[in-house]
């Protein structure tokens, strides 16, 4: 597809057979299927099904079985009961939500015995893509009007006013549980609006052990071979008319107009494989400028704060039940992308990426020759770089440090308000931000917060902070740290932690009984929290105004580059919408006399146990279900069972939980991991390293019938042999 997408252009294009296209890279927008001529290659592939059967925007299809999961994951219906399959990982937050020291699902699982013991799981939801349009024209129209900037054409805040003026005039308006989203593709130079079916009863229906779907921890993260269990079930409910509903008693599983049936055929190398699901956000098309800040600026202020956090948590994790669950989600979300980032850094040398994005910028510099609109676009790109990294980095590190690391603080605007209140003797104004800032309170008191694992995480990152930044670089209540407090650290954080207005509930309490604006003055985490969001905002802000420009320049190099691969398509970055890959299972080699099959058994969950060490700890039950090969149907036909499998398919974060469809529209796997070689995939797609992790559904089912004695589920589903 040619990405300046004027009308002849793409009939033109659709014409064209582009057998050269490589059928594993790409994140493919199902709307486009039949324009980019991307069905012919995935039959080429193996795929067995029509276009139809896939996207069809007047019909049903299989992206009707898939959706959001969450905020940020994918998952896939399994029955025509709303049974919902997506990673461990991603019901990680709601298996914690449910966990306490006398119900530790997080180190027990949990299987619901039937519907009643279904755990109803508060602000989880479940998103169907409901129908997607083009808008393209109708942006274009308002900047040719002059009603918007080409710039802010591209902004959340005029996007979403547009959606919501289109969903006001459409079918859909008033319609339960309709959200949405428009939103820019290759940088602006095509748009669409997402109407999405949100059901916001989800129920918990199982979830293994965490020594099965967490099984090889942060060590095995990214890492192949992998003998994860990563998997979770959750069931959709609606009320009596299928329609979205809050959560109620009354409320019934949703009758899934498509599910998936499920195949335990078995896998081959080379089999066709392909993935429907939301990736989060790749940068494919950075120049090389744009990579090394990405390295410098962002990725290592990612590896230096949250390392430094995460080795506290994970001591005070190791020393209490109570604080490993309290603190099992926040350490998971944080530690993932901190060996992401190590390993991207890593991957971007290793794979030579800064080298492959030179040889783009030189083929670019030769098309662009003598067009006005594209000479230049790379220099001027690399002169924004140049001037706003230094900003960028300061930013990142300081984001990750006081807002990511530190979760105590005050709550500023609302100390303000009551100080406003007292001064002008606002009593209605005062009662309302005292019941504010209780409220506030909770919200940090929490049941997930321990005020002394934080503390010890303030005295641990601060002064990493300030050995990351220069003194001028660091916010003001750095010079009280260095002035009133003499350089002590410990005693400047603890300061904060015991005397502040909303350390605990005695200082709340005496402030509310009494407040005053000295109290409010003289309180250490109001001026410690000012003076963290003024720094930001200040680095925001100076960022914004150095990158000025960036947005039209991206738009004009990403058409130019649309332009010079053409016949060949090409594919938006990921921004979280759904999006279609394939291509097939298959070993790889990563390094001389290295080689890895495509899939892995049950015998290296032995192998790999370590009873001395949680991430590799096997239960009982199911150390003994496999010494006794006691796989049932689930096995391979010489007995063994497996676990993981590999493939070519293009995904990143969010496909997590993805479901891994063969050639004829059946699961055959749950995608959750990508390699360690390949992860500056999100930048540069390696055609030979980019390996696509999946749990094998034969797991899946072996795990819920023996493990979690769950036949009922297994009943459910249409499972094809």
């Amino acid at each position: 597809m040619k990405i300046t997408f004027k009308k002849g252009l793409l009939a033109a294009v659709a014409a064209l057979t582009v057998c050269t296209a490589r059928a594993d890279e790409g994140m493919w927008l199902l709307q486009l299927m039949k324009q980019q001529n991307s069905i012919d290659m995935m039959k080429k592939q193996g795929l067995k099904l029509e276009a139809d059967d896939l996207y069809n925007p007047n019909g049903v299809s299989l992206k009707d079985a898939v959706g959001i999961f969450g905020g940020g994951c994918t998952g896939e219906i399994i029955s025509p009961e709303g049974l919902i399959l997506t990673n461990h990982h991603c019901g990680y937050g709601a298996i914690q939500q449910h966990s306490s020291v006398e119900h530790d699902y997080l180190t027990d699982g949990f299987w619901a015995m039937n519907r009643s013991e279904e755990l109803p799981t508060p602000g989880l939801k479940f998103r169907f893509v409901h129908r997607i349009v083009d808008i393209t024209d109708l942006v274009n129209a308002k900047i040719k009007a002059g009603e918007v900037t080409e710039t802010d054409a591209l902004t959340y805040l005029f996007l979403s006013k547009l959606a919501k003026g289109e969903l006001e005039k459409s079918d859909l308006k008033g319609k339960p549980g309709i959200e949405v989203r428009a939103l820019p593709f290759y940088a602006g130079n095509k748009f669409y609006m997402f109407y999405y079916k949100v059901y916001s009863d989800v129920r918990m229906v199982a979830a293994p052990p965490s020594s099965v779907g967490k099984f090889g921890g942060e060590t095995d993260n990214w890492m192949w071979p992998r003998h994860t269990g990563d998997f979770s079930m959750f069931r959709i409910y609606a009320d009596a008319n299928g329609e979205p509903a809050e959560y109620n008693a009354n409320n019934v599983p949703l009758k899934t107009p498509k599910f998936l049936p499920i195949s335990i055929k078995g896998l081959n190398e080379g089999d066709y494989a392909m993935i429907m699901g939301f990736p989060g956000s790749t940068e494919r098309y950075l120049t090389q400028s744009e990579v090394k800040q990405r390295m410098n600026a962002v990725n290592q202020a990612m590896i230096d704060m949250r390392g430094v956090r995460l080795e506290v948590l994970r001591k005070y994790m190791d020393a209490s039940d109570k604080t490993r669950i309290q603190y099992a989600s926040k350490f998971a979300g944080s530690s993932n992308y901190w060996k992401n980032s190590i390993g991207m850094n890593k991957a971007i040398i290793d794979n030579d990426v800064l080298g492959a994005k030179a040889e783009i910028e030189k083929k670019y510099a030769a098309f662009a020759q003598g067009k006005p609109e594209y000479e230049g676009v790379v220099e001027k790109i690399d002169a924004i770089i140049e001037k706003s990294t230094p900003t960028l980095r300061q930013l990142y590190y300081t984001n990750e440090a006081l807002r990511g690391a530190i979760e105590f603080g005050s709550t500023y605007l609302i100390m303000d308000n009551i100080k406003k209140a007292l001064k002008e003797k606002n009593d209605s104004l005062l009662q309302a931000s005292k019941k504010q800032l209780e409220n506030a309170y909770d919200g940090i008191h929490n049941k997930d917060y321990d005020h002394e694992v934080d503390r010890a995480v303030a005295k641990a990152i601060l002064p990493a902070l300030a050995k990351a930044l220069n003194a001028n670089e660091l916010p003001s209540f750095y010079q009280t740290i260095n002035g009133e407090f003499k350089g002590d650290y410990n005693a400047y954080v603890d300061n904060i932690y015991d005397n502040s207005i909303l350390s605990n509930r005695k200082n709340l309490d005496k402030f509310l009984a009494k407040p005053t604006v000295k109290a409010i003055e003289k309180d250490p985490a109001t001026a410690y929290s000012l003076s963290k969001n003024e720094k930001l905002q200040e680095l925001g802000k100076k960022y914004m105004e150095l990158g000025s420009g960036m947005e039209l320049l991206h738009k004009a190099y990403i058409r130019g580059l649309g332009e010079m691969k053409q016949p060949v398509p090409s594919y938006p970055d990921a921004n979280f919408t759904m999006r279609l890959t394939y291509g097939n299972v298959k070993s790889y080699s990563p390094r001389d006399a290295v080689h890895y099959n495509y899939y892995t058994t049950a015998d290296g969950i032995l192998e790999k146990e370590n009873p001395e060490n949680r991430e590799f700890v096997v239960p009982a039950k199911l150390k003994e279900l496999i010494q006794k090969k006691d796989f049932g149907r689930y096995a391979m036909k010489d007995g063994i069972m497996p676990i993981c499998f590999l493939t070519t398919n293009d995904i990143t974060g969010g496909n997590s939980g993805s479901p891994v469809i063969n050639g004829e529209g059946q699961l055959i796997g749950c995608a959750f991991d990508g390699n360690w070689e390949s992860l500056s995939g999100d930048i540069n797609f390696d055609n030979n390293l980019q390996r696509c992790i999946a749990l094998d559904i034969r797991y899946v089912l072996f795990i819920l019938d023996k493990l979690g004695n769950c036949g009922h589920l297994i009943n459910e589903m249409n499972i094809v042999e």
